[in-house]
């Protein structure tokens, strides 16, 4: 009676990427328009990563009571790999973030006009680093967030900390991750940004777009189950089987 529907579920999936896209990708073309032609330092990335960081936290406590509150499917995948979460549901989930990820893209052209297109609407891309090192770099950064967020959702973390744990994760990966790739480590913030840009006319490097997804999908399996080889005890195990 107290479970929320599908509906419901997928509404707070869609509404919570969008939040996701529309503050913390938003929050580089604002940048990039606030500055003009200042440089870019490293107080401006530290900006950045503190808008993703706070509307990811934000997003968890408002919506993790009703859909898990997953906004990247490299996490759905990861919970689905490890049984956390029904496989079926999957496509849904996925599509209601990519969704969620369009329509966050095209609210940062809504407030902030073309300008953000034209400089480059928060796309994630990379540019004088070989793809392999893109890989890794994505792969890495997705794979410590993927691993805090199972840390702080396992049944032996301390309650109610998971909101800011995985806000901060955010934040601290983006640091050393953005300079080389962007930092996108969600597929659906990937793809949202790209498909809008692509939309209204402006450069999009789409041969990229499989690094960036490869990685993150990868680094979001991986991560799973490498936090349950490493904190998962007997007790788990017995619950599994049951």
């Amino acid at each position: 009676m107290d479970d929320n529907s599908r509906w419901q579920k997928l509404a707070a999936e869609f509404l919570g990427t969008a939040f996701l896209v529309f503050v913390g990708v938003g929050s580089v073309p604002a940048t990039l328009m606030v500055n003009g032609d200042a440089p870019f330092t490293m107080a401006d990335l530290g900006m950045i990563s503190l808008a993703f960081g706070t509307i990811v936290m934000v997003t968890v406590y408002v919506f993790g009571y009703i859909s898990g509150n997953h906004i990247n499917p490299a996490v759905t995948f990861g919970l689905a790999a490890t049984g956390k979460f029904p496989w079926k549901q999957v496509p849904e989930y996925v599509a209601a973030q990519v969704l969620g990820g369009t329509a966050g893209a095209f609210a940062i052209v809504g407030v902030l006009g073309m300008t953000a297109s034209d400089v480059g609407l928060g796309i994630a891309a990379y540019g004088g680093i070989p793809w392999y090192q893109a890989f890794f770099a994505e792969f890495v950064g997705t794979f410590i967030l993927v691993f805090g967020v199972f840390g702080v959702i396992y049944r032996k973390a301390a309650a109610g900390w998971a909101g800011m744990a995985i806000g901060l994760v955010v934040f601290a990966a983006i640091i050393p991750v953005a300079p080389a790739t962007g930092a996108s480590i969600n597929p659906a913030r990937t793809s949202g940004p790209m498909l809008v840009q692509q939309l209204l006319g402006g450069e999009v490097l789409w041969e990229q777009w499989p690094i960036y997804v490869g990685a993150e999908l990868l680094a979001g399996v991986l991560a799973a189950l490498a936090f349950g080889l490493i904190a998962h005890t007997k007790a788990d195990k017995a619950v599994a089987e049951a």
